[in-house]
């Protein structure tokens, strides 16, 4: 998709609003699995949330911010994901699911950009308002994109590497996907900056372990073996960079041997930070892309502006300034 500021789409009207089987009150949550009926027409407002995924902390943070918001505003969400993030036939399948409800509002956060377009023109057929949360379709359905600038945080990684190593050595990467925009643009910001600015670094590798712990574990003991002056790893959201923390435990390495830097938050990030398995990770604001997302499709609905891009922030956090009130703000366990 091509970001351009555009007028959402008029609201539904209100005879055709959705409201969930068996819920009651403002910002009620249907989670993935339930297979709620939504429709009531009882005139409140119904988003539909369609994640990349339930399982990490990640989006856990992100349906926290979500239901605030929708608690705020007084309309109602599902949030819906597929257990891995890997899943795409599943996630389009839930994305249908949506559209046949008649929401007044779609909020979707791409798997596979290109799988998504076909449905999404459905949904503009039937004048659903869409707006994006972490990752977009391609096309030009979406009206917004509520994220991180995943380049630029990608950048702020690179730079923390380098400095942590002494501006120089090889560093390889552990990467969640090279099909969806996070993935590759976390990537590419690490490797441009590394690329331009520290021309005594070599990434020796990139790998991807689609998210998954032991998969990651696997590529990273891997890596290490096969370069044994290898400096750093960096592992791309929570799922690769702990898969990288457990590949050093495994092998036994001593604390700070290797660098490890990560990405977003969650309990077993923050605690090995604190014991000095990884240097630090970037954190993203889950909790603000939820509300932020929400705020967009609500916006969408009523036929109000949306801009098309907000940037909703990135953070380095390491064992010096994880308690700073700032930091902790964004944290997530």
């Amino acid at each position: 998709m091509k970001f351009g500021k555009k007028t959402a789409f008029a609201a539904l009207v209100a005879a055709s609003a959705l409201v969930f089987a068996g819920c009651a009150g403002g910002g009620d949550v249907i989670e993935e699995g339930s297979g709620g009926d939504t429709g009531s027409g009882d005139g409140e407002m119904y988003i539909a949330m369609v994640s990349k995924g339930f399982q990490h902390q990640f989006w856990q943070a992100v349906k926290k911010g979500a239901e605030e918001k929708a608690q705020e505003l007084g309309v109602k969400i599902t949030f819906e994901g597929p257990a891995a993030e890997t899943e795409i036939a599943q996630q389009l399948e839930m994305l249908t699911a949506a559209i046949d409800k008649n929401p007044d509002a779609i909020a979707y956060a791409a798997l596979d950009p290109e799988a998504c377009v076909a449905p999404l023109e459905q949904a503009k057929s039937k004048d659903i308002p869409v707006v994006y949360f972490d990752a977009p379709c391609n096309g030009d359905v979406g009206l917004s994109l509520s994220a991180t600038d995943s380049k630029v945080a990608g950048a702020l990684a690179a730079e923390h590497m380098a400095e942590l190593i002494g501006g120089e050595g090889e560093v390889a990467i552990v990467g969640h996907s090279q099909i969806n925009s996070t993935g590759v643009e976390r990537r590419d910001g690490f490797v441009e900056k590394i690329e331009a600015d520290y021309p005594d670094i070599e990434i020796v590798d990139i790998q991807y372990g689609d998210g998954d712990h032991l998969k990651s574990a696997d590529i990273a003991k891997t890596l290490i073996a096969a370069h044994p002056d290898l400096k750093g790893i960096y592992g791309t959201n929570e799922g690769s960079a702990i898969g990288v923390v457990n590949a050093a435990n495994e092998l036994g390495l001593e604390k700070g041997k290797i660098t490890i830097v990560g990405f977003d938050s969650g309990a077993a990030q923050i605690n090995a930070i604190k014991d000095g398995t990884m240097a630090g990770a970037i954190t993203q604001d889950p909790i603000g892309i939820g509300a932020q997302v929400v705020q967009a499709a609500y916006d969408a609905a009523n036929g109000d502006d949306v801009e098309e891009f907000y940037d909703t922030g990135s953070y380095w956090y390491d064992a010096d300034n994880i308690e700073d009130d700032k930091i902790a703000a964004v944290l997530y366990e």
